[in-house]
């Protein structure tokens, strides 16, 4: 892998982390996986993605660009995300991360649009780190790919059997992830290729805008999630994510 180009390993690690959610949708559509393990997977990424961008994104932001690129970046990020899930919460994609069907009272009828575009608001600024990570020369970031991956998964599981009971066919569910699989490969390419020479302020403002839209996703929409159906036991399977995502950051090299 070391020996492809930047640009494509950054395409194909982006690829791969966004393949969970295809996987997460045959699973969905083809099983009947109990809420409280979709739950768990769910609070374990959440663990696994703040233990990243703590310790490698917003680490790295600061060490290349300092303290003001940073925390402007992360400010940012993270207000882009709350008013872009805002909007999409009013078009019916508040509840595309439940493991569980939403009473009737709650019930809408959210679009595969809106669906589509939570997904892509979910994943682009997550996959665009991946493509970043990169830029150091030293080969991607392993803790930043499973902290995608296993953020993706319960969003592809969960989104997939809620359009499998609103009727949607399973070819349907199937292209609609596979096409945001692709996305999620071509954010980490333009990462990658976009930044490759920009000044190291730039690059850490990036970093940063990314953790703060991907912490502001994790507190929104995965947290409340995790913790409806696991109760008591959310935050030691975050706290184990945490931990798992260090061991990898420290110990993995």
């Amino acid at each position: 892998m070391d020996a492809l180009p930047g640009w494509l390993q950054a395409g194909w690690w982006g690829a791969m982390a966004g393949a969970a959610l295809v996987l997460g949708a045959v699973v969905g559509v083809r099983y009947e996986v109990p809420q409280r393990v979709v739950a768990a997977v769910m609070a374990f990424g959440s663990g696994v993605l703040i233990s990243a961008l703590a310790f490698e994104l917003m680490d790295e932001a600061f060490e290349a660009g300092g303290f003001a690129s940073t925390a402007a970046g992360f400010l940012l990020g993270a207000v882009a995300y709350t008013g872009a899930n805002w909007w999409l919460a009013r078009k019916g994609a508040r509840h595309r991360k439940r493991s569980s069907p939403r009473p009737a009272a709650e019930r809408t009828e959210a679009s595969g649009t809106a669906l589509a575009v939570g997904a892509l608001l979910d994943g682009i600024p997550e996959s665009i780190v991946i493509g970043l990570s990169l830029l150091d020369g030293q080969g991607v970031s392993v803790a930043v790919v499973v902290a995608v991956f296993l953020s993706n998964l319960p969003e592809g599981l969960s989104s997939a059997a809620g359009m499998k009971r609103a009727g949607r066919p399973a070819s349907h569910i199937y292209l609609v992830w596979a096409g945001i699989t692709l996305a999620s490969g071509l954010a980490a390419l333009f990462g990658y290729t976009v930044f490759h020479r920009f000044p190291p302020e730039v690059l850490a403002a990036t970093t940063a805008v990314a953790a703060g839209g991907v912490l502001a996703m994790v507190v929104d929409t995965m947290i409340p999630e995790a913790f409806e159906e696991t109760h008591d036991f959310a935050g030691l399977i975050v706290a184990a994510g945490f931990l798992a995502a260090f061991a990898l950051s420290k110990l993995g090299g």
